[in-house]
């Protein structure tokens, strides 16, 4: 049964009258989505569910893969591939590239670099291949990966998102997913790959000479705390973006698509980021390790176990006005033991007036083990004849 209570966090409750709508926003983009990763609040959202063509953005799910094998000890950073010859054939002048040759043997992390600074579809195809054997192999790894991660509405057919006849698609709300996974996911791998300015490769064509190719992320270097993701371009999906940026302890994700040049990408993806921190502010709700609620448990040594913020929760509300908002702890009760300390086992609901309802997690504070048979005896008697 939901169990739906008031939080008693004290001085949690804040009420001031005048409370703004959520801020507003416009943009030529026919695609356009914004979450605050701190609070989970959904910013903004214009057809976020349509199915497109990602073009590059779907090497942030190839890359996903890659960091995931690496976390796991099954992937090297110095570990090297081969360019094949028929790749090479095949995908040295399609598209972006990192300008490998035929033969050429490349590290994990040069490839990484090369897919993710310089978009490289060769890079891409060379990485599937050393990864999986072939890149169909690789693929069906992409998918089940994304299963995981709940992106529920796309499918990849390539490992660097070029036209496919539609086997290949995305939706921003899914791209926003697949940015907050990588970047919670592997953090330090996100730090070392995703915001590199440029990167210079191409050592063994012609007499020896090396092509420095700039990073195509339209907000690093243009907007505060900018660190990552991937741009994407083809004539049928149009110049998209998935971004990242930082700013006092506040991380967004962005997703643009379907823009007309490489100008306007880069224009309106600032506009939109910068609105997004500037309109917005973060409302300290509870410090990590605070206690918030008490949950009831059922079968288990204890019949409760205190619910606390698992990290500092925030909620997000429109910057500059006053503020009302109503909390309540929700969670499907009683929870049965076994729990762990740490496990996230309830929701504070934090509600607003004009804004989408926020689900911050709470997690338990301690181990509740599971009773013994007359403990479970006893906890029977009790639900039929009372304490």
């Amino acid at each position: 049964m939901k169990k739906l209570i008031a939080a008693s966090v004290l001085a949690m409750l804040v009420v001031q009258p005048g409370l703004a709508a959520a801020p507003q926003f416009d943009t030529p983009a026919p695609v356009a989505y914004m979450e605050d990763m701190s609070s989970g609040s959904i910013l903004y959202q214009k057809d976020a569910d349509r199915r497109m063509p990602p073009a590059s953005l779907a090497k942030m799910m190839t890359v996903y893969v890659a960091f995931d094998l690496i976390k796991k000890g099954e992937l090297k950073l110095d570990q090297q591939f081969e360019m094949q010859p028929e790749t090479w054939k095949k995908w040295h002048s399609q598209g972006s590239t990192m300008f490998l040759s035929a033969g050429e043997k490349v590290s994990v992390a040069d490839l990484l670099y090369g897919i993710v600074t310089l978009s490289g579809n060769d890079a891409c195809v060379v990485l599937a291949e050393g990864i999986s054997g072939t890149e169909p192999a690789f693929v069906e790894r992409m998918n089940r990966d994304a299963e995981k991660i709940g992106l529920k509405n796309s499918h990849f057919g390539t490992s660097n998102g070029w036209p496919d006849g539609g086997v290949t698609y995305v939706t921003a709300r899914d791209l926003a997913a697949l940015a907050k996974a990588t970047i919670t996911n592997y953090p330090d791998l996100y730090k070392k790959f995703y915001s590199r300015t440029d990167f210079t490769w191409g050592k063994t064509l012609g007499a020896g000479a090396a092509i420095k190719q700039e990073n195509r992320d339209p907000l690093l270097g243009r907007v505060a705390g900018a660190d990552g993701l991937k741009t994407g371009h083809t004539e049928e999906a149009g110049y998209g973006f998935t971004g990242s940026a930082i700013q006092n302890g506040r991380r967004l994700v962005m997703v643009l698509a379907g823009l007309g040049t490489y100008g306007q990408r880069a224009e309106e993806s600032v506009k939109f980021m910068n609105w997004g921190f500037r309109s917005w502010q973060a409302k300290p709700i509870a410090r990590k390790g605070k206690k918030v609620e008490t949950a009831e448990v059922q079968l288990g040594t204890s019949n409760h176990v205190d619910l606390v913020a698992g990290k500092d929760l925030t909620a997000t509300l429109p910057a500059g006005v006053g503020s009302e908002m109503t909390l309540k702890v929700a969670y499907d009760g009683p929870i049965k033991a076994p729990i762990k300390a740490g496990q996230h086992i309830a929701d504070l609901v934090v509600t607003a007036p004009d804004m989408p309802t926020q689900r911050l997690p709470l997690v338990a504070a301690t181990d509740v083990a599971e009773a013994g048979f007359f403990g479970r005896v006893w906890a029977g008697l009790t639900g039929l004849f009372g304490a």
